[in-house]
């Protein structure tokens, strides 16, 4: 009789693997650094890291082993939150480039022990009840063991960019050792003569399309690079119903004939039923679409356009409202139940025109996507004020050396004061940088600032008459007034901002008294290298080039970008992104981030896990934007890096780029191909 197998027998094998896999782990990566001499600049890193690998990569890997076997999730993460701008966290190219790594080494593992992963992952599903076995109840998934390995990296004193790549090496030999440790775990269950079981469980009921699903959202997917087109699968039904009935009778009685002397009306019809078919639709959402068909069957018998192409309103109109209702996981989700009472409103009248057009659906479209727009604003709309000054913090060191720069020309040869050219020089350009945070890089508040460099350099002029040194004597009080409260925005202290106003005053004084604002004994030339030789008098040429380098006070070209084409993108393959070095790669990159639009869905890999997402928010320049994900509280903001890291990584995918209609009709063309 086999011996019974105990739900943690598994679990207790792998938590007493835990100190063998880690030392193993340790001499081989070593192994792997001394054989190739690509990974010679990885051996100093290593160095730092190896006294401490093994203990950490085991104290890692038998909590998390430890947390599956009380039954929890190992790698559960609460649903990111922010309240404030002091409890925002971005997800930059740093955190990004960890969660390639960790995608990367469970991927390989996934790849090498796909057969042992499939019975294990039904084991510990048959044990929940679950029809379908789902990734994240497998407590022995090769993600906790990348987690572990990363973990014990991060423990070190290496940079991001150092652990990624020690990630990669480490990734074909954790992999190995996975593979032994699964089929050990197979093993037990074919001793206990459970694995016929396991190996079997819930296919009948299993999504045919789930592994292709997440292939294509990990980037390694195999759909076909050519996806079939309506006309091209109307021109084969026509190829098809000419042939001689003979061959039609030829075929097999078993295989399906689904297209011989198919009419266009039945062509749709079968089409339809691929889409009504498709299994990543929630039942509202497949009701809702079958109320649409009534609307589509009539617009057909009068628009032979439909059945021809694919970016007819038609299509475009069944397409979005798919994409927006797969992103969300229940059918009683608020926002997806708000939608559905829109679209049973404008199904309604779609189904009620006398005679629908494809403008009809047009304009349904425009409604949607405002709706969807709306939506997801809304859902972002808490945290966007916040976001959009953490965008801007991040941007503070950029501005401050671009204000530096633009305070420099302006100071060209304006008669201040040493202690006054040092204060605008720092000083204020920290309150002008304070003021474009807080308010905006091209608010009021950070114009008003800006001004005052111009205006403290207009009062320095030398007053022509009585009128103009009373004028100036009138200004006066209003530019202190102005340097002040400046100084108090960024609480800067009296000792700094004294010496200057004090120059400042005294200069004044001098205007006022009808003698220019710095006395020509304290004028002096900039000083010269040493052993420099007296400049000679500025030739015409070099007069002419300052006086086109000088600038008038206002922001420089990089501030006033333009806005962006959002035209219709062309479609990039995916492999493009990962060339870096090659400008076709980010002119790729490039069209995608512009390509995005708020209300879109998205499966993303963030901070070790896969979302689902909707893009809610875009910051100033597309630099940065937030995520909302199924649970209202869940928040995902992302910079450009990040994004354009995980895009060249295959760890990001819009849903509808695997658009409803696009799968329908690819299903249709491999079944007239006999598949």
């Amino acid at each position: 009789m086999p011996p019974a197998l105990h739900p943690h027998d598994l679990l207790d094998h792998a938590l007493t693997e835990a100190a063998p896999l880690a030392r193993e782990l340790l001499n081989v990566v070593q192994d792997e650094l001394d054989a190739q001499p690509q990974h010679y600049p990885l051996r100093e890193g290593w160095r730092k890291a190896r006294s401490h690998f093994a203990a950490d990569f085991e104290g890692k890997l038998i909590e998390l082993l430890q947390a599956g076997r009380r039954g929890e999730d190992p790698l559960h993460r609460a649903p990111l939150q922010f309240g404030g701008l002091d409890s925002l966290s971005l997800v930059d190219e740093h955190q990004a480039l960890q969660d390639v790594a960790i995608a990367h080494v469970a991927r390989t593992a996934e790849e090498l022990s796909r057969a042992e992963l499939h019975q294990i992952g039904n084991f510990f599903a048959a044990l929940r009840g679950i029809a379908r076995a789902r990734e994240r109840d497998n407590p022995l998934r090769p993600a906790l063991f990348a987690h572990a390995l990363h973990h014990a990296l991060a423990a070190s004193p290496l940079g991001a960019q150092a652990q990624y790549e020690l990630m990669r090496v480490a990734a074909q030999p954790l992999a190995r050792a996975l593979h032994r440790l699964y089929t050990q775990a197979c093993a037990m269950l074919h001793a206990a003569d459970i694995g016929d079981m396991v190996a079997s469980h819930a296919n009948a009921r299993s999504d045919p399309l789930a592994h292709q699903r997440l292939a294509e959202a990990r980037g390694i997917g195999a759909r076909p690079t050519a996806h079939g087109t309506l006309d091209g699968l109307s021109r084969r039904v026509d190829a098809v119903n000419s042939r001689p009935q003979g061959l039609a009778a030829s075929r097999d009685p078993q295989a399906p004939a689904p297209f011989v002397r198919t009419t266009g009306p039945d062509m749709l019809s079968r089409l339809y039923d691929q889409i009504l078919a498709d299994p990543r639709l929630l039942p509202p959402l497949k009701a809702l679409l079958a109320r649409l068909q009534i609307a589509v069957v009539r617009l057909a018998r009068s628009d032979s356009a439909l059945l021809r192409r694919q970016d007819h309103p038609t299509w475009a109109l069944l397409n979005r409202v798919a994409a927006h209702g797969m992103g969300f996981e229940r059918a009683d989700d608020p926002r997806l139940v708000a939608f559905l009472r829109l679209m049973e409103a404008e199904a309604q009248l779609l189904v009620d025109a006398p005679t629908p057009t494809a403008a009809l659906f047009q304009q349904v479209l425009a409604r949607v996507d405002a709706h969807i727009d709306q939506q997801a604003r809304q859902s972002g709309e808490r945290n966007a004020v916040a976001l959009a000054a953490l965008e801007r913090e991040q941007q503070r060191a950029e501005w401050r050396q671009l204000l530096r720069e633009q305070v420099d020309h302006q100071m060209l040869d304006a008669p201040l004061g040493p202690r006054m050219h040092r204060f605008l020089q720092t000083s204020w350009v920290e309150v002008i940088v304070a003021a474009m945070v807080r308010h905006g890089r091209d608010s009021a508040e950070a114009q008003a600032a800006m001004e005052v460099v111009d205006a403290i350099i207009d009062s320095l002029t030398t007053p022509r008459d009585l009128a103009d040194r009373e004028a100036l004597r009138m200004r006066l009080p209003v530019l202190i007034g102005r340097l002040t409260a400046g100084c108090d925005s960024i609480q800067l202290p009296q000792a700094r901002r004294e010496p200057a106003l004090t120059e400042l005053m005294a200069q004044h004084a001098r205007l006022l008294r009808g003698l220019p604002a710095l006395d020509p004994a304290e004028r002096r030339a900039p000083p010269r290298p040493p052993g420099a030789s007296q400049a000679a008098p500025a030739s015409a040429d070099e007069i002419v080039r300052r006086l086109m380098e000088e600038r008038d006070s206002q922001l420089p070209s990089h501030w006033l970008s333009a806005d962006v084409d959002r035209g219709e993108l062309p479609t990039v393959p995916v492999q493009l992104y990962s060339d870096n070095d090659s400008p076709d790669a980010r002119a790729a990159l490039q069209r995608w981030i512009d390509g995005v639009q708020i209300g879109h869905w998205f499966h993303l890999f963030i901070q070790g896990d896969w979302h689902t997402a909707q893009l809610a928010w875009i910051g100033e320049g597309r630099q940065f934007m937030l995520f909302v994900g199924r649970e209202a509280d869940e928040r995902l903001p992302l910079t450009r890096r990040a994004l354009e890291a995980l895009l060249a990584n295959g760890l990001i995918t819009a849903l509808e780029d695997d658009s409803l209609v696009q799968r329908a009709v690819d299903t249709l063309m491999s079944n007239l191909d006999g598949g």
